[in-house]
């Protein structure tokens, strides 16, 4: 059974007919071709699907594509304000905040969406947030000074 699904996603707005059954993570990568959104555990647990619905974090594993009828998706693809990378992703490339890069675009958004609501934050509530994402390449040390020095870039501090 489809269902007609009317989404801004990225700051585009596109219309499909979905399954029911199709998750957002599925609807994004298979029928928008945005495959930065990474599948890893499917279960809500390893925070690589990751995006912002209506500007909150979410798992696109959990969600269903009929569920994002009229709102609106920011994936990775859409972090970056024009040309260029986000100061969150400039800071991941020059603290070598990441090694295979599947958890990274998950770890991004919600950094962003966290820098959001918390532009100052001290490490250990970074490690509070990134508590929701599984990283089996490193020890988190650097994702968490990427992060802290995004944030320090994004207050008119240092650049990474």
């Amino acid at each position: 059974m489809k269902r007609a699904v009317r989404v801004t996603v990225n700051g585009a707005p596109h219309a499909r007919d979905v399954d029911v059954r199709s998750t957002l993570a599925d609807f994004l990568r298979e029928d928008l071709d945005l495959t930065g959104t990474h599948v890893g555990c499917e279960h809500g647990v390893c925070g690589a699907c990751t995006v912002l619905l209506d500007g909150a974090p979410v798992r696109a594993c959990l969600v269903l594509a009929v569920q994002v009828d009229g709102r609106e998706i920011t994936t990775i693809e859409g972090i970056a304000p024009g040309e260029g990378l986000h100061p969150v992703q400039e800071a991941f490339w020059a603290k070598h905040g990441l090694q295979c890069g599947y958890c990274t675009p998950g770890i991004i958004v919600s950094a962003c969406a966290f820098l959001a609501e918390h532009p100052a934050p001290t490490h250990e509530e970074i490690r509070e947030m990134l508590a929701g994402h599984l990283c089996r390449c490193t020890g988190y040390h650097f994702i968490v000074e990427a992060i802290a020095e995004a944030a320090r870039t994004m207050a008119g501090g240092s650049t990474p």
